[in-house]
């Protein structure tokens, strides 16, 4: 089992990034508890279709990009890449911006905080180790454990918290638009072709496919305990007093919470739990746009290979954190981005979620795909999930 963690400790811990963590806040601050029942809803549902990476890479050998072009063509290849650098590109200013916000907490200048940030990315990601990135990225994403105390100090009661997982208010068109943000915070394009050319990169092999399902299922559960921690932290605190409290960005949350939590240690506490999220998912983001791609074009894309011998994907890696900080350095206005991009990979979800359980039925051999209760829960979830996107897309473009 320790053999094989990684993989999907680090794609979860990487789910809750600085963008999910805003989502989440503004969750709480806007509707208490009652995104609570929801956000354990998506624990199954991020599990399996996760899960089905794991099947998909051990199974076939083969990275999410190769299945797609393989089995339905360069066009659809070129589709899945464009929704993949959509939603990573989006993140990763998300990322960013989330480095820069717990860089100004301390006073730090954002252009030395996420050039700081960048150089590190770019000097690990090109060290020519799989495990190394995972080691330092795990490391990095376990701050984020510290909100889940956090949550706790910030003694929700009892009551309402029941009250909360009891009420949906499905009936609002802003409830409506907030849960759809956290279903596209917990289930992300580049999850899918990161962790499945993750399990290769990492040289697992078919015999180890139990101990990696546990440890997707371990990264599932963390995952959602830091969103449900930031949900009840806000909605004990901020949600309580101010509901209607702008927490648009890293210092509003921090600043709203500072009252409650105690000045210093909220912002140690809430910007280190940032910091770690928004590290290692932006790690996680950039490697899976430089795998997605090089698998769809064919480069040399594995972490293992020296520099000289993957220029190509090395050189992806690198731009794609180039471009995500001059995003930042060029004023960009940060202010709807968290939540509008959580939106953007919800309304992603019917191409990828249909992509994915159509390869996991016909690219895997028989012995490896799903087959009963368990196909029927990651069939009706994933049904439920595109549908819920589709409605929330007509809603949100009308």
């Amino acid at each position: 089992m320790l053999v094989v963690l990684g993989p999907g400790l680090m794609v979860m811990l990487a789910d809750t990034d600085a963008g999910s963590i805003v989502t989440a806040a503004q969750s709480g601050a806007r509707w208490g508890y009652s995104l609570l029942l929801p956000e354990i809803v998506l624990i199954p549902a991020v599990y399996l279709v996760q899960e089905m990476t794991v099947r998909l890479g051990l199974g076939t050998g083969k990275g999410h990009g190769a299945l797609i072009r393989e089995h339905f063509g360069m066009p659809w290849a070129m589709v899945s890449v464009m929704t993949l650098f959509l939603s990573a590109i989006g993140a990763l200013i998300t990322e960013f911006s989330g480095i820069a916000g717990v860089g100004s907490l301390f006073g730090i200048d954002p252009r030395w905080s996420v050039s700081i940030a960048t150089a590190i990315l770019i000097g690990l990601g090109v060290s020519g180790s799989y495990r190394r990135v995972e080691r330092i990225g795990v490391t990095a994403g376990l701050f984020e454990l510290l909100l889940i105390p956090a949550a706790v100090f910030a003694h929700p009661h009892p009551a309402q918290l029941w009250h909360g997982l009891t009420t949906i208010p499905a009936g609002h068109a802003s409830y409506r638009l907030l849960l759809a943000a956290n279903v596209g915070a917990v289930i992300m394009p580049w999850m899918i072709f990161y962790q499945q050319s993750a399990v290769l990169d990492k040289g697992l092999i078919p015999a180890q496919a139990v101990p990696a399902r546990w440890d997707t299922a371990a990264g599932a559960v963390l995952t959602q305990l830091v969103m449900i921690a930031v949900v009840v932290m806000v909605a004990s605190t901020i949600g309580r007093v101010h509901p209607h409290q702008p927490l648009q960005t890293v210092q509003e949350i921090a600043r709203g919470l500072a009252p409650f939590l105690g000045g210093p240690g909220a912002r140690v506490v809430f910007g280190l739990g940032v910091l770690g999220a928004s590290f290692i998912a932006a790690l996680v983001v950039s490697l899976a746009a430089a795998w997605g791609l090089g698998e769809v074009s064919g480069l040399p894309h594995s972490l293992n290979t020296p520099v000289h011998q993957a220029k190509g994907f090395y050189l992806i890696y690198t731009l794609i954190h180039v471009g995500g900080a001059l995003l930042i350095f060029s004023g960009i206005n940060l202010i709807r981005i968290d939540v509008d991009t959580e939106i953007m990979n919800a309304l992603l979800l019917p191409v990828v979620l249909g992509l994915l359980l159509i390869l996991e039925s016909r690219a895997l051999p028989p012995p490896w795909r799903m087959r009963g209760l368990h196909k029927f829960a990651a069939w009706a979830l994933s049904a439920a999930i595109i549908a819920f996107a589709l409605y929330t897309g007509v809603q949100f473009i009308a």
